[in-house]
């Protein structure tokens, strides 16, 4: 009896992992790539959405794997000119990619100090290339803006 609630279980984790992880056909995740920072059929989704809802509308998750328990999420809310989507939109663009970007810095990303976190090129020394700062008004697990970074990171140039 004990085995097969161990199956169970360990089935049931992995099936909540797997819709976790899995983007939902509507999501930006779900949109086909496009080039350059142009609107995709996403982008004009969290439009509408934005426009019939509040700052503080939640458009979409992100979640980051801790080595204990569940993942963390960290949300994409509507937000305003200085933070949130509406931000990162009007400041830096989005498209599949940026959605993308945010995902991969998030999810798999180094801590960056800024109380996000960044992708880095594999070089020394090493240089970062995107970068998420969470934390907004509305809530601390909130992504604050995104963008991309082509600058060398300060604790890695002394160590080449």
């Amino acid at each position: 009896m004990l085995h097969k609630t161990s199956v169970k279980a360990g089935l049931s984790a992995a099936a909540v992992i797997s819709a976790l992880l899995i983007p939902a056909a509507g999501s930006a995740s779900a949109a086909p790539a496009v080039s350059g920072k142009t609107v995709t059929a996403a982008a004009d989704s969290f439009d509408a959405k934005c426009r019939s809802h509040g700052r503080t509308y939640v458009l979409k998750k992100y979640y980051r794997q801790v080595p204990v328990g569940p993942p963390t999420f960290y949300t994409l809310r509507c937000g305003t000119s200085t933070w949130g989507w509406k931000h990162i939109k009007a400041g830096h663009g989005w498209d599949s990619t940026m959605d993308r970007k945010i995902g991969a810095a998030i999810g798999s990303g180094d801590a960056n100090g800024r109380g996000g976190y960044s992708t880095y090129a594999n070089q020394c020394p090493r240089v970062e290339k995107f970068r998420t700062i969470i934390g907004t008004p509305a809530a601390r697990n909130d992504l604050l803006t995104a963008y991309k970074v082509d600058q060398p990171a300060a604790a890695g140039a002394a160590r080449c």
